[in-house]
């Protein structure tokens, strides 16, 4: 399985950012997750995940402190 992992700056500060993870086989997606983080306070946060981790294309909301909202 091939991972490919990109990390794009959205903000001059550097404080958000987009990362995309894709998992591939014999030259298929079969994983995709795509996040929206921000820097608070020197530590990075998740804020949006999509992702097919439960076997279906889904968005989770997360807090900092770790809570996920459907």
């Amino acid at each position: 399985m091939g991972e490919k992992e990109f990390t794009k700056e959205l903000t001059p500060d550097g404080d958000d950012r987009l990362r995309i993870r894709i998992n591939t086989e014999k030259g298929k997606i079969v994983d995709i997750v795509a996040q929206y983080e921000s820097r608070i306070k020197e530590k990075w946060y998740p804020i949006v995940r999509y992702d097919c981790s439960h076997g279906f294309f889904h968005r989770d909301i997360l807090t900092p402190k770790g809570e996920k909202i459907k």
